[in-house]
């Protein structure tokens, strides 16, 4: 793991949007560090090979996330939390040059499971899903960690279908399954 700097940061924040807008095959390493302005060697002294890059992505995306959740949900009930969760996933599918999940779509060019770009994003769906289990838990619904599964899959499954369709019926109709879920 490189030393943070500015010029890694850089790097990592255009390949966060290349990647995430193009795809990651798609975008090659001269792009990127023509993009971010440094030199191959810059690049390489911060990510030996573009599979390490690839790896801090979603680990940056991963920690994108948490902060996100750390800081909406401290004090929230956890029927609130899962509405506010419902609510900012909505807002997501809906925004301007919204791709589906950079999870799903890493995990679509990196299907070797033992690869550090798959097992960054298992620890990742592995923390939300754990999330899921504990808000589920505080509401009182029998059994948490089946229905944490539901949603997962309801997760998922809107992230595609936004991506794929009207994200704001998509939206909706994630928020009206969580609820079912949540209720059962």
């Amino acid at each position: 793991m490189s030393t943070p700097s500015a010029a890694r940061d850089r790097v990592l924040d255009t390949a966060t949007r290349l990647f995430y807008a193009e795809g990651i095959h798609a975008v090659g390493v001269d792009r990127i560090v023509t993009e971010a302005g440094v030199t191959r060697a810059t690049f390489y002294r911060h990510f030996p090979s573009k599979e390490e890059l690839v790896r801090s992505y979603v680990e940056h995306w991963d920690a994108g996330v948490r902060a996100q959740v750390a800081a909406a949900f401290p004090g929230l009930t956890a029927d609130r939390a899962l509405e506010l969760f419902v609510t900012r996933l909505g807002e997501e599918m809906c925004r301007p040059g919204f791709r589906g999940c950079p999870f799903i779509n890493a995990a679509a060019e990196y299907p070797d499971a033992a690869s550090p770009v798959a097992q960054a994003i298992a620890a990742h769906r592995a923390w939300l899903r754990a999330l899921f289990v504990r808000v589920l838990a505080e509401l009182g619904v029998g059994e948490p960690e089946q229905r944490a599964g539901m949603l997962m899959l309801l997760r998922d499954g809107a992230m595609v279908g936004a991506a794929l369709g009207e994200p704001a019926v998509v939206a909706g109709q994630l928020a009206a399954a969580v609820r079912a879920v949540a209720a059962a």
